[in-house]
């Protein structure tokens, strides 16, 4: 079985010193490829750097987060945008709105995300969507700029049956399906009722959101086969079919790491 994760901060130091330990345990377990999403200018450089010492294995995405927006948001953006023209990126991302912690900068955060809305299509590449307390304004937002022509993943997907129906009628978009999946009091199995396997992608988010039984520890890349098995329950098959169908998703999706693997 070769398995995708398509949302994954290996970068970040609360992995420090353990990254080429723990990929090379994602790759002797099945993992095929781990898609990293950016999250702000602090980000950048460590990302790219681990990506350059495993090309063939570690893809990055750019995008500015969307609890990285601040009033003085240009500069920053300005920056971010700047790298797509320096190297090969699998989407843009993670971007979105994020209304959870603080609605302070609400209008400036749909403001950036609608910007870099209008990247992808410009570069015709897939968006990583973070929303959390946010689905109407991105509903919104991506049919302003063009939901006929748009397409990515809503990451960490958590949304009601109403949320994934609206998901469900944008042609060009996914839902990335982690951790979350697997806890006690989660309805979000319940949700995916409504959907098909062909509608969704695998992730991690680590070092965030670990599966049950890793639950409130650091989340790494070898625990999405947790994941993975419970998602084999909720659909009632096996955890080869799930992985296979979500795999053929993402390399659909990220056109970029297809032309790889």
């Amino acid at each position: 079985m070769k398995l995708i994760d398509t949302h994954n901060h290996i970068y970040l130091e609360e992995f420090d010193p353990e990254q080429d330990a723990l990929i090379r345990e994602a790759q002797d377990s099945g993992i095929e490829a781990l898609l990293l999403p950016n999250v702000d200018l602090e980000t950048i450089d460590r990302m790219h750097a681990i990506c350059d010492r495993y090309p063939d294995y570690l893809f990055p995405m750019m995008g500015l987060h969307p609890t990285s927006v601040q009033a003085d948001y240009a500069a920053d953006l300005k920056k971010v945008e700047s790298c797509f023209g320096k190297r090969t990126y699998c989407a843009v991302g993670e971007i979105g709105i994020d209304l959870y912690w603080d609605k302070t900068y609400r209008a400036q955060q749909i403001e950036v995300f609608e910007e870099q809305l209008r990247w992808s299509l410009d570069l015709d590449l897939p968006v990583a969507i973070h929303t959390r307390e946010a689905f109407p304004d991105v509903f919104d937002s991506i049919y302003k700029v063009g939901a006929d022509k748009l397409k990515g993943v809503f990451h960490s997907f958590c949304g009601t049956a109403e949320d994934l129906e609206t998901v469900k009628k944008l042609p060009g978009f996914k839902i990335g399906i982690n951790g979350v999946v697997t806890f006690k009091n989660s309805k979000l199995g319940e949700v995916l009722q409504a959907t098909d396997l062909s509608q969704i992608v695998l992730e991690t988010d680590a070092p965030y959101l670990a599966p049950v039984p890793f639950r409130g520890k650091r989340n790494e890349p070898v625990y999405i086969w947790k994941t993975a098995e419970k998602l084999a329950q909720i659909y009632q098959t096996t955890v080869e079919n799930v992985v296979s169908l979500t795999r053929t998703n993402a390399i659909t999706l990220f056109k970029n790491v297809n032309k790889i693997i």
